[in-house]
């Protein structure tokens, strides 16, 4: 409990100013969030990670922020999938930028709903303030200089959430 709140202490001191960015290794990034959220979640979601590289791959970031980012991505999609179901993470490098598609087996996103889900305030759910993805949208945008936005998704199928981050 105490190096959670460390890490949230931590998260909330980052925001506001620039963050140092470092290359980490982006298996080892997602496995550790995975990890901490297979521990919360219901052993009925199952979590893949995929690395179609043979090979590490690095890109710059700040973990305690986008692992933030990430809490934020697996908690709605265990939410969206009502605490069962399959989250898979695919890292994919290509030249400049590395891929990291987020995808769930959920309720799906209407397709008009794709950019209003990172509005501060917009949520599904009956609990909550909506402010996870717009946070995550921050984070990923103004801190780590990538993008995030949603990929595809199919109503009762399941969403992809693709976030890209520059290599260098």
């Amino acid at each position: 409990d105490i190096v959670r709140l460390n890490t949230i202490t931590e998260r909330f001191s980052k925001i506001g100013s620039a963050p140092a960015l470092k290359k980490e290794n982006m298996t080892l990034v997602m496995q550790n969030a995975i990890d901490y959220i297979r521990s919360r979640a219901s052993s009925r979601v199952n979590f893949k990670l995929e690395n179609g590289q043979a090979y590490d791959v690095e890109a710059p970031m700040n973990v305690p922020l986008f692992e933030w980012v990430l809490e934020n991505l697996f908690k709605n999609a265990i939410d969206a999938m009502s605490g069962e179901g399959s989250i898979t993470v695919r890292i994919t490098d290509q030249n400049q930028f590395v891929y990291l598609d987020i995808s769930d087996t959920g309720k799906g996103i209407a397709k008009s709903k794709y950019k209003t889900v990172f509005k501060p305030g917009y949520t599904s759910k009956s609990r909550g303030w909506g402010l996870g993805l717009s946070l995550s949208k921050r984070i990923v945008e103004e801190y780590h200089g990538g993008q995030i936005f949603v990929k595809s998704s199919e109503l009762n199928k399941g969403t992809t959430f693709r976030i890209v981050l520059n290599k260098s």
